[in-house]
Formats: C-alpha cells, sequence, structure tokens
C-alpha cells in the first residue's frame, strides 16, 4: 500500500512519514526540493500549481495526506482547487486533509473551506482533520527563549480563551488512524479536552522547566513583529489578522462528539507529554 503526503519535510507532514514508514507502509514524499532525503520513502519533487504533476502522483494511491502551506490565501485557494482536480482525475484510494485549524464553514470561504467542500462532493473516500491550534506554535524563539529568560510565556490569546490545543504528533496519529478506518468519515476534532487556557500552559512549562512562568496576552500586532523574522512580512500579517479575528470568539474548543478521542479512541497529548516528547 503507498501513501502520498504532501509537504513531506515539513513540521506536518514530516511526523505522518514517520508514523507509516514504521509501521511498514510504502511512502512517496512530495517536496518542492528534488534534492530532499526522506527515510523510508520514495522522494518525489511536484508543485501544488501543476495538476498534471499532483495527479500523476495521486494515481494508483491508497492514501494522500494533504494541508495547504501558509501563504496568501489566493495562493492557498489556487492550491485547493489543484489538489481537488487532481484528486477527481487520479481518484485515490483515500485522503485525509488537515485543516491546520483554517475554518472549513461554507460561510466564512477560504481555501480550506472550500478544500473541505470539494472533498466532500468528489465521491472519493475522505476525511478532514480540524486541529484548533498547535502546541508547536510555542517552540518559537519568542516563546521559549522568554519563558526560559523571564519566566514569562507570551502569546497572542486572551488569559481566560480556552483552546483544544494539539500537536503534530498527534495529527500524524491520527492521520495514520483514518488510513486504516475508512468508515469514519467528515470532520475529526483534535486536542485537548476539555479545553485549557494560557495560565494552564504556563503551568505546564513552570513544572518542565522548574521555574515560575506565567501568560502574558500578546496584541496581533506585537504577534506579527515576532513572526515576521521568521516566516516574512507577509505571512505574519495574514496570521495576525486571523488572531485578531479570534479575539472576538469566546474559545476554541473542539467537540467532544466528533473528536478522535470519540471516533477513533486517540487521546491527544497533554502540554506536559508534548514538552516531554519535545525534549525541553
Amino acid at each position: 500500500m503507498t501513501y502520498v503526503i504532501h509537504g513531506a519535510t515539513g513540521a506536518q507532514g514530516a511526523p505522518v512519514v514517520t508514523a507509516l514508514t514504521a509501521a511498514g507502509k510504502s511512502v512517496t514524499a512530495l517536496t518542492r526540493n528534488p534534492d530532499a532525503v526522506v527515510d523510508g520513502a520514495r522522494v518525489v519533487a511536484a508543485n501544488y500549481s501543476s495538476v498534471a504533476d499532483v495527479t500523476d502522483v495521486y494515481r494508483g494511491a491508497d492514501g494522500v495526506f494533504v494541508h495547504l502551506p501558509v501563504g496568501a490565501e489566493e495562493d492557498r485557494l489556487a492550491f485547493a482547487n489543484n489538489i481537488l482536480a487532481a484528486v477527481r482525475a487520479a481518484r485515490p484510494g483515500r485522503v485525509v486533509f488537515s485543516t491546520s485549524g483554517f475554518p472549513t464553514d461554507p460561510a466564512v470561504g477560504g481555501a480550506a473551506a472550500t478544500l473541505a467542500a470539494g472533498l466532500a462532493d468528489s465521491g472519493v473516500s475522505h476525511a478532514v482533520i480540524a486541529p484548533e491550534l498547535y502546541l508547536e506554535n510555542l517552540l518559537m524563539p519568542y516563546v521559549t527563549d522568554s519563558v526560559r529568560e523571564r519566566g514569562v510565556l507570551p502569546y497572542p490569546i486572551r488569559a481566560d480563551f480556552p483552546v483544544s490545543w494539539a500537536s503534530h504528533l498527534d495529527i500524524a496519529d491520527v492521520a495514520v488512524a483514518l488510513f486504516e478506518r475508512p468508515d469514519v468519515t467528515g470532520v475529526v476534532g483534535v486536542g485537548q479536552y476539555p479545553a485549557i487556557t494560557g495560565p494552564d500552559l504556563a503551568e505546564a512549562f513552570a513544572a518542565r522547566f522548574g521555574r515560575d512562568v506565567v501568560f502574558e496576552p500578546l496584541s496581533p500586532d506585537e504577534f506579527r513583529t515576532s513572526l515576521a523574522p521568521v516566516i516574512g512580512e507577509g505571512p505574519a500579517a495574514g496570521i495576525a489578522e486571523a488572531y485578531r479575528a479570534m479575539s472576538a470568539m469566546p474559545g476554541r474548543p473542539i467537540a467532544p462528539e466528533t473528536s478522535a478521542h470519540k471516533l477513533l479512541d486517540i487521546t491527544p497529548r497533554t502540554t506536559t507529554q508534548w514538552l516531554a516528547d519535545m525534549g525541553l
């Protein structure tokens, strides 16, 4: 059985490759770098912008793991439509799409919503993994350095804002399970439940780092300034706007009835477990 993994050298795709190869599966790693080396996988350089390239790779695959790269929404929408065209033409055995926390509500619109709706209409077996926020966001230097140097965990959410945080490792666990469970379709929420707040995160960091840590809410503009040197001004501005919109929400908990815990019997890592897995 062959599985195609988008972004196979990236933060979200690489753990899926690792989990599948550890299970003895045949993996095709999609990357934009033709010189990339991915242990245990066949590497194919393919670009989201080429429907022909993606269709060729999808053809005959038992499963495809997809997530859209961070970037301009116009580009993401074009990529989503190209992926849908390739899925309809190649008809792989199953598609698992991670929203990466972007909304899939058609009323909201956007690339993730377009891809989710298109998969539902494709007639191809599929499932949509819906995380809220990634714990790996807390690995950014401005967060971990601040914890170590000041005992302060900064993040652009309110102190009372509950989130079902998830790890990329949790996404990999769920993706592999969904490839084995074609009976599970639709949206699968992934993340801690009950949802936790910023001070809860700080408490876990304090226990792991052996020092007092307090949570500090950042404004979206402060967040953009912190992100821009790492990912570029354009993507940073887009992410900051998403957090500005998020500030009007009551929180980001998953729905327990459609969670990976309920549907797949997979319990996501706690923040303490994740910190240990990261070796922090």
